[in-house]
Parts: structure tokens; C-alpha cells; sequence
């Protein structure tokens, strides 16, 4: 394997274990007559007054609240749409009045829990008027070990998650994402996965009750909610059906030591053959390891440990594990090890919301259920290297994610497939002609992997929202519209889903560019304390 790279570019190979186009409309007259503040003031409880929550651009803290949590530059222009208010509620009598306000001012409400959100529909719209309902100060997580479970608010973030049970156990965990900056909200309303995704599922299924707001300003839990809306949001996006406030859920037991390992090879060092076998096995290996594969493009040269390594020599020989590879460390320290912390950062770095630096980002998303040959790998290789910006990642499959059914969550993508693939652009330039560079980078890269992947529909994953499949612009087309890109992300569950926002949202409040169009029950529920 002798053959250089153009440009003096490597294809370096990490082996890991473990909707924004919708139709203008004009303010309305109601809005116009009564201002937003004023609405959300009058509706509000004297017990717990709303105004300290409450950011117009006329306050000097607008801006800083408003790029507080936005990810992804794309959408931190000057010329990125803003919006009239932002409501950084406190209690749930301000969700309450912002649903109220907002069907009685006919305003769009954009729903924001803090995360990622890689094409910004949580807080931009072209709507006009439009607020944002920042749900940032509901970020509580409450354990309970004896139970075995976990209240969490939709404000935390997975290092939040993390810490808060980590403080309680050395053996419990959760199996969520890899950076412990992403909202829990998003994660869990959109399905969420991470590196304990073959030994216990997804965040999804691992939800056991959840606390919501509905389109009247009722709180629901599951029992008052039904089993039909509460399946919806846990993998159909629980914007598009109320306001979540707070998930339930499992705690997973995790041995007190894992075994964790990095390995790069180039194509140089048999990169092609390492990857090749890792198709062949990598789902079929033990549900208690994980070994994602990360491909990214870098200029340079070409250059439980005993348990795991018997299942590595038996399963993958290929990938050559070493003991002096392996690293032995708690469960809650191996989430700061895949973020790239020093091995001996202390755990509360977990609780951190500040980046380490933000750029602008694309993603897109695909299935694989077939082995890819290695002289298709060799030109994926070097396709990778002409674009040079593009990282794949492959997560993969098999374990539990063979064994839950395709309908027991709005989540489709089980059996069959083999892995999941990330395309990630991240860049630092700025403005529209890099941008549009960028991404067309991310889409000519997705285009080259059309015969290896899904079809009919190539499928693609929720949490990974890419406005390249579609938009909704809420017309008299919604259903079609939302249907090109509805049975990409959710299958044969999607028509099931809409006939659940028909039922609970019949008027189409909780509307933005990726929601279900609709096609043309009282019990009072106590929320866990923040």
C-alpha cells in the first residue's frame, strides 16, 4: 500500500470504542394592538412574575441571551432573522402563558432547549413576528438511585446528566451522546444514541415517563397524555406536538472501570483492510463493545483491558489492539475522554456550557445496510481526499438495536442496518460564498455515497435535522411537504405520527420547517420541582 496521497494529504482512520425556508406573513392586527410583553405580563401568575424573564432587543441583554446557545455560526449574521422576544421562562405558568399569547397574537413560538441544533430551526425563522421560548433555566436532574431512574429537564445537558449520576453511582449510567454539551432536550425528543447504543438501545428507549405542556396550556404527564402522544415524543420530535419540560428516565448499570482505546492507521498502514474487516464485524461483535470509525482527511506523514482484548483478537484481529492501547477508567470519565479531555480532568468539567470554540457547521446523515468492497472503499478514499472537508463517521450497529422493533418508537432505523453515517463540515470563514463552499462540499460527498447507502427512502436521522431533504412551509401542501422528508426520517411510522399531531395539535400551532401537517381528554399532573 505504497501509493501517496496528492498533496501530501492523508486519510486518517480513528477506531473508537465503547426548516429554515417557510412563507413570509405579516404581523398581525391582534399583535400589532397588544404587545407580546404585555400579553405574557397580563397572563402571568403574581406568584411568580414573568418580567425578569422576559428579553426585547430594547434590553442590553438581548444579544447576549440570544447567541448564548446558538451552535452553529450559519446562523449568528447580522442578517440572520432575530426575533421579537426571547422568554427564558422560570416556572411553567410561563409556558402556559407564552402557548396563550401566541395563539392569541397569532406569533410563531420557537421552542429552544440549548443543544446543537445544527440548522438553528429552535431559534430562526422567516416568519415575522416570531419569538423564542428558551427553556434553558428548566435544567434540573434528579436521581434516584433506589428507583433505579432519573427526572431530567429539558434545559440539562448530557454532562449534566452524566455528573448528576455519576455523583449518586459509580455503576449506573446512561446511554446517550458523545458530547456533553448537547441538550437533553432535542437528544431525547429526536431519538439520541451514543457509544452504549448496542448494549442498551437509544436515549429513546430508555424513557419511561415524560411532563408536557399541550396546545390548551394543560400539563400532561404519560398517563394523561396516552401512550399514542407519548411514543410520538420520544423519537418524532417533541416540538412539533407541545413543550416538553421534563423526561424520565432508566439508569443503565455500567461496570465501575472501561476499557477505552484510539487507534489511527492511514491507508499507508492498511487502512482499506482495517476498515473492510471492521464492516464485517463491528456489528456482530459483543453488545458490550462499540467501535466507532471516524475517516477524516489531515495533511502529514505516513506514519476490563484482558477481556477486551481476547474479544478485539477473537473478533477483529485486523484492527491490531495492543494492551498498551487500552485505557482503564470510570464510566462518567471515559464521556470527557471521547470530547478529547486530558485523561485526569476533573468530572465537573462536565458541567460546562461553553464551547471550546464555535464554527460553522453542515451535517447529513445515511444508513448502510450492505458491505461496501474494498476497491470501493479505495475510491471513497480518494473522493474524500479531492473534497478534503467532509469527516465521515460510521457508527455501528447490531446488539440491541437488532432486537427492538421498528414501531415500538417513532425511531425506524433497527434491524438491517449495518451502521449509521455522519458527514461533518465544520469551518471558520466567514460569510455567504463559504458557507455555500462548504456545504457544497457536504453534498457532493453525500451524493458520492448514493449506491452504498439506503434506498427507497434513503434514510436519514432526526437528531441530525438537514434542511437539504426539505422544508415545510405550513400551506395547503404541509402534508406533501412534510412527507418528502417525513418517510426519510421516520419510515412506515411517519403516517402514524401525523394522524397524533392531528389528534393533539388539530389547529397546527406547534409549527416550523420540519413539522407534521395534520391531515384537511383531565386529570391534574404535578411536574417534578425544578
Amino acid at each position: 500500500m505504497g501509493t501517496s496521497f496528492p498533496n501530501s494529504k492523508t486519510l486518517s482512520l480513528f477506531s473508537l470504542q465503547v426548516l429554515f425556508t417557510a412563507s413570509f406573513s405579516s404581523p398581525s392586527t391582534a399583535f400589532a394592538n397588544e404587545t407580546l410583553s404585555q400579553c405574557l405580563i397580563s397572563h402571568s401568575q403574581a406568584s411568580h412574575p414573568i418580567i425578569s424573564a422576559i428579553y426585547t432587543p430594547a434590553n442590553s441583554s438581548y444579544s447576549t441571551v440570544l447567541q448564548s446557545y446558538i451552535r452553529n455560526l450559519r446562523f449568528n449574521s447580522s442578517d440572520t432573522p432575530k426575533p421579537t422576544l426571547i422568554l427564558t421562562a422560570l416556572h411553567e405558568s410561563h409556558v402556559q402563558a407564552a402557548i396563550v399569547c401566541a395563539r392569541k397574537l397569532s406569533v410563531q413560538m420557537k421552542i429552544r432547549s440549548g443543544g446543537h441544533d445544527f440548522e438553528g430551526i429552535s431559534y430562526v425563522s422567516i416568519s415575522s413576528p416570531f419569538f423564542i421560548l428558551d427553556m434553558i433555566n428548566f435544567r434540573s436532574v434528579d436521581v434516584d438511585i433506589e428507583t433505579e431512574t432519573a427526572w431530567v429537564q429539558v434545559g440539562a445537558i448530557l454532562g449534566e446528566v452524566y455528573y448528576g449520576i455519576a455523583a449518586k453511582s459509580k455503576v449506573h449510567g446512561f446511554p446517550a451522546g458523545v458530547c456533553p454539551m448537547v441538550g437533553i432536550g432535542g437528544h431525547l425528543s429526536g431519538g439520541g444514541y451514543g457509544n452504549m447504543m448496542r448494549k442498551y438501545g437509544l436515549s429513546v428507549d430508555n424513557i419511561v415517563d415524560a411532563c408536557m405542556i399541550n396546545v390548551k396550556g394543560k400539563i400532561l404527564d404519560r398517563e394523561s397524555m396516552g401512550e399514542d402522544l407519548f411514543c410520538a415524543i420520544r423519537g418524532g420530535g417533541g416540538a412539533s406536538f407541545g413543550v416538553i419540560l421534563a423526561y424520565k428516565i432508566n439508569l443503565v448499570h455500567v461496570p465501575e472501570m472501561v476499557t477505552v482505546f484510539r487507534i489511527q492507521r492511514t491507508r499507508e498502514q492498511n487502512a482499506t483492510a482495517v476498515v473492510y474487516q471492521w464492516e464485517q464485524v463491528a456489528h456482530k461483535l459483543h453488545e458490550d463493545l462499540f467501535i466507532r470509525l471516524v475517516m477524516d482527511v489531515v495533511a502529514g506523514k505516513n506514519t476490563g483491558e484482558k477481556r477486551l482484548l481476547s474479544m478485539i483478537s477473537d473478533g477483529f484481529p485486523e484492527l491490531g489492539l495492543r494492551s498498551s492501547d487500552c485505557i482503564e477508567m470510570s464510566w462518567v470519565e471515559s464521556t470527557l475522554y471521547w470530547m478529547n479531555f486530558p485523561i485526569g480532568t476533573p468530572v465537573d468539567a462536565l458541567l460546562s456550557r461553553a464551547p471550546k470554540g464555535l464554527m460553522h457547521l453542515k451535517r447529513k446523515s445515511d444508513y448502510v445496510r450492505q458491505i461496501i468492497s474494498k476497491d470501493k472503499l479505495e475510491l471513497l478514499w480518494k473522493r474524500m481526499i479531492d473534497l478534503e472537508r467532509p469527516i465521515l463517521t460510521f457508527n455501528p450497529y447490531g446488539g440491541k438495536m437488532g432486537k427492538i422493533p421498528t414501531t415500538e418508537t417513532p425511531f425506524p432505523h433497527r434491524a438491517g442496518n449495518l451502521w449509521k453515517v455522519q458527514y461533518a463540515t465544520n469551518w471558520h470563514e466567514e460569510g455567504h460564498e463559504a458557507a455555500q463552499h462548504n456545504i457544497e462540499l457536504t453534498r457532493k460527498l453525500y451524493n458520492y455515497m448514493t449506491p452504498f447507502v439506503s434506498k427507497n427512502p434513503r434514510a436519514a436521522f432526526l437528531n441530525y435535522r438537514d434542511l437539504d431533504l426539505g422544508v415545510n412551509h405550513n400551506g395547503d401542501e404541509s402534508y406533501e411537504e412534510a412527507k418528502v422528508y417525513g418517510v426519510r426520517y421516520f419510515k412506515g411510522n411517519f403516517n402514524r405520527l401525523v394522524k397524533i399531531k392531528t389528534k393533539v395539535d388539530p389547529g397546527n400551532f406547534f409549527k416550523n420547517e420540519r413539522v407534521f401537517r395534520f391531515f384537511p381528554g383531565k386529570k391534574k399532573v404535578k411536574c417534578p420541582n425544578k
